[in-house]
């Protein structure tokens, strides 16, 4: 089933193209990975499509609707891109209670589970500014699932994460593919996560170079 889709898309910024033409069907219930140097285009595709930025030419379709700018995005984001931002002087409860008031969607149990799930239950009353950059890229996790997002992007998302904590997030990617949600990721370490991508999307100097389907 489709669930984006991108066509002829490109982005300009002060003159030069940073994406161009890009062609893209994404199917709802799958993982798909980004693979590609820094400069490749990867985290500037995934701000046009959370609608951050605007596209200069082309379309963009999530679910039937056509993106644009002040539109309404039609289906619930969590996003991680780049390292994410955090009230410092904020506890990791607090920031995450903070974001749940915006939609107002979900209470502390569901913030407590999720702590539980990314491993900062114990850490879940310290100030975001004593938490190292693992802990806050945990913090990101955290905040771009707890009120079960349909539509999931992570741009380098095991950056400054250990072993144990790759491990958590590949099961929490897992437990979101059976829930049905759609999942886009970039990686710079795809030998850490390639084995869960349902398609593989190359990229190099703004072009998709090569689409591959998982085995």
């Amino acid at each position: 089933m489709k669930f984006i889709e991108i066509k002829n898309l490109s982005k300009k910024i002060k003159g030069k193209y940073v994406l161009k033409n890009i062609n893209l069907t994404i199917e709802k219930g799958k993982i798909y990975g980004f693979i590609g140097h820094n400069g490749s285009g990867k985290t500037m595709l995934f701000r046009v499509i959370s609608n951050f930025i605007n596209l200069t030419e082309g379309e963009l379709y999530v679910d039937g609707v056509s993106i644009k700018p002040n539109v309404e995005y039609p289906v619930k984001l969590g996003v991680i891109i780049e390292y994410p931002g955090f009230i410092d002087s904020y506890s990791g409860f607090k920031n995450l209670e903070y974001l749940a008031s915006i939609n107002n969607s979900i209470g502390e149990k569901e913030i407590y589970d999720v702590l539980k799930e990314v491993g900062l239950y114990d850490n879940k009353d310290e100030k975001v500014k004593k938490y190292s950059l693992g802990m806050k890229q945990k913090l990101g996790i955290a905040q771009a699932i707890m009120e079960d997002q349909e539509l999931l992007i992570f741009d380098e998302p095991i950056n400054a994460l250990d072993d144990e904590s790759v491990i958590m997030f590949r099961n929490i990617l897992k437990r979101k593919k059976e829930e049905g949600k759609t999942i886009l990721i970039s990686s710079h370490n795809k030998e850490n996560l390639e084995d869960l991508f349902d398609y593989t999307v190359k990229m190099s100097n703004g072009h998709i170079d090569k689409i591959i389907k998982g085995e």
